[in-house]
């Protein structure tokens, strides 16, 4: 039996949490060659249709020196990113006769919708809907985004994407080098040579087969392939997360099918970095069974079976999973996001004013818009160093110009409470923190007697990792704390590992050209000691990196081993089962990093030699473990000390 006929279209899928991930496969088609379909051709005339009904024809442009045809999707992150970048070419060449148009590829959009995208996004120029793909097939296009310059009359001058951000879809150069739409506009203006006439467009494939999908088969999508969308992927994938596109609905997944065995067969989603270790909670993996069950639906035509056969709508949470917090700390405002650019690690300081010592039981953080938020770092500042740099930012932040806010590409830059900074808070944080918050992470509570310190008078500072999606977004999340109501006789600890030499064991010099340089380093339990969580750090040279221990009487383990590290995709790890390690083990934390031109995420072209330093340029080499023990540990003058040593050291255990 055959059912309907579904026009096929694909983006790459994206990192959850993010995330997001910005490691995607190159698809085959990425791989060849740039395509000069239709150059040196004169384009015919073209129609396109305004909402109210209006037209508007190519040749109607008969006055403009170049005509730029852009195709968009504004289900594609790699076009979404690029849209104020767009609208700032428009803006620029508009006035010396350049003419910009939009085309979107998306059949379940109206006019009405695309013009509601559009001015979401910030364009500043006309973009239509080309529902039956006739300018797709005039221009053969291939991607999202796909950019098409024709002279003044008409005839297609080059063709490909609009700079060099993007090596692969979704993973971008740490730099821009090569601008090559503006480089084709300036060229055409001046009379002057187009000195590459096409370039390789990186975004989301334009797919123009139409075959009828099978109603049955062995494997349908109600019966077998919702229940694992709901499981693992609805949770990023619905209106208002972290996800670009909804996997809500059959149609949903069978326009999305290609994608979704593309990325989970290679296991780039779920976004889910550890590759071997200790169970921990939340795992976002399929099993081998679940990857099969996929790839089979996709292979066997996507069949959607009886819908008879589908699980329940599954409900998401709404509101403070666990009741009420005790504590709610909110940002003193607003912080609005803009639509471009690297992402942006935001620092909010808020004031507990505590009269006493507390003890936390559970954490619950709540974005106000997951659309842009990757994820969630808490950190705890007894000091006045986070307050200190959070005035000088907002002073800094009073006396900037306000010319960006009136750009027609941006409307508004990053701006508003907190301080930014590159992925650290700017300051050394006190205790074992707070944990975090992930797509995906339940809040739960920790068990009787365990709670963390939360000292009186302290500020806890929550870093946000914001990703942006090519429009103006404002967040402002929230953090409720559950305070113990019972004593706690096990207070939380938190302990490091770190790679490199010297007296803190962490200092290195990872020299420019070396693709795997090796960081290596130790740490010892000085008392037992009950490990919850567990955070690996690096920065962008990041490669890989694992943690071991071994017990003064046993064999080593794995706890954790991030095989590909992804600094867009920094989690704390809660151990599905807390570790009980003794005294006397030994951690030991092995890393890689690749300081290579190969990188493409490497900020330095050509590379540089790089030491260990808190900016993004810099590195580290951490492991931060938290946890809980039944022996208080003093030093020298009775303060406490981490359960979790540099090196063996002697102690007062009382």
């Amino acid at each position: 039996m055959k059912g309907t006929t579904i026009r096929r279209y694909s983006c790459g899928f994206f990192a959850a949490l993010v995330a997001a991930s910005f490691v995607a496969a190159q698809t085959p088609a990425q791989e060849k060659a740039p395509s000069r379909a239709k150059l040196e051709s004169k384009i015919p005339n073209l129609a396109f249709q305004y909402p109210d009904g209006k037209s508007l024809a190519l040749y109607d442009l008969k006055d403009k020196k170049a005509i730029v045809i852009v195709f968009l999707s504004f289900e594609c992150p790699v076009s979404n990113s690029y849209s104020s970048t767009l609208a700032d070419i428009a803006a620029e060449f508009g006035p010396h006769g350049v003419a910009m148009i939009g085309l979107t590829v998306n059949e379940e959009e109206t006019p009405a919708d695309v013009a509601k995208q559009a001015q979401r996004h910030n364009l500043n120029f006309p973009v239509f809907l080309d529902a039956r793909l006739t300018a797709a097939r005039a221009l053969a296009a291939d991607y999202t985004p796909e950019v098409f310059v024709l002279d003044g009359d008409f005839v297609l001058r080059y063709r490909g994407r609009i700079d060099d951000s993007y090596s692969e879809r979704l993973k971008k150069h740490a730099v821009v080098k090569e601008h090559n739409l503006r480089q084709v506009l300036g060229e055409l203006l001046s009379g002057r040579p187009i000195s590459v006439a096409a370039t390789r467009a990186v975004g989301c494939p334009i797919v123009r087969e139409e075959r009828p999908l099978a109603t049955t088969g062995k494997v349908t999508y109600y019966r077998d392939v919702a229940p694992i969308l709901q499981e693992h992927c609805q949770t990023c994938h619905r209106p208002g997360e972290v996800g670009p596109f909804s996997l809500l609905t059959y149609k949903q997944a069978v326009n999305w099918a290609a994608d979704i065995k593309t990325y989970t067969q290679n296991r780039t989603m779920p976004p889910w970095k550890p590759t071997k270790g200790l169970p921990f909670l939340n795992e976002r993996r399929l099993s081998d069974r679940e990857l099969a069950t996929l790839a089979a639906w996709v292979d066997g035509g996507t069949p959607a079976g009886d819908p008879r056969d589908a699980p329940p709508p599954k409900h998401f949470p709404d509101g403070w999973q666990l009741g009420t917090p005790d504590l709610v700390l909110t940002p003193s405002g607003d912080f609005t996001l803009g639509p471009d650019g690297r992402d942006v690690y935001r620092c909010f300081v808020m004031p507990t004013n505590l009269p006493r010592d507390v003890y936390v039981t559970a954490v619950e953080i709540r974005p106000s818009n997951k659309r842009v938020v990757h994820h969630v770092l808490l950190a705890i500042d007894t000091t006045g160093q986070a307050r200190a740099l959070e005035k000088r930012a907002q002073l800094a932040e009073a006396n900037r110009s306000e010319a960006d806010d009136t750009h027609p590409g941006r409307k508004a830059r990053d701006r508003g409470a907190g301080y930014s900074t590159n992925m650290g808070f700017g300051f050394i944080p006190q205790g074992a923190g707070l944990t975090g918050w992930a797509p995906g992470i339940v809040p739960r509570h920790l068990p009787d007697g365990a709670g963390m310190l939360l000292p009186k008078g302290a500020d806890v500072v929550m870093q946000v990792h914001y990703h942006r999606n090519g429009r103006v977004e404002t967040d402002r999340t929230q953090v409720g704390l559950y305070l113990a109501k019972k004593e706690v006789d096990k207070p939380f600890y938190g302990g490091v590992v770190a790679g490199g030499r010297g007296p803190l064991g962490i200092l290195f010099s990872i020299p420019p050209g070396d693709p795997n340089y090796k960081l290596e380093g130790d740490a010892w339990a000085i008392a037992d000691f009950t490990i919850f969580f567990i955070m690996p750090h690096m920065h962008l040279l990041g490669k890989q990196i694992s943690l071991t221990m071994t017990p003064p009487d046993g064999p080593t383990q794995t706890l954790i081993e991030i095989g590909a590290w992804d600094y867009n995709w920094q989690e704390t790890y809660m151990l599905k089962e807390p570790l009980v390690v003794k005294a006397g083990t030994r951690f030991h934390v092995e890393a890689y990093y690749d300081n290579s031109a190969a990188n493409p995420l490497n900020p330095f072209n050509p590379p540089r030699r790089v030491t260990f330093g808190e900016q993004t340029t810099n590195e580290m080499c951490f492991v931060f473990l938290g946890g809980t023990t039944d022996q208080p540990i003093l030093g020298r003058r009775g303060l406490p000390l981490s359960p979790v040593a540099g090196k063996k050291a002697a102690v007062n255990v009382k």
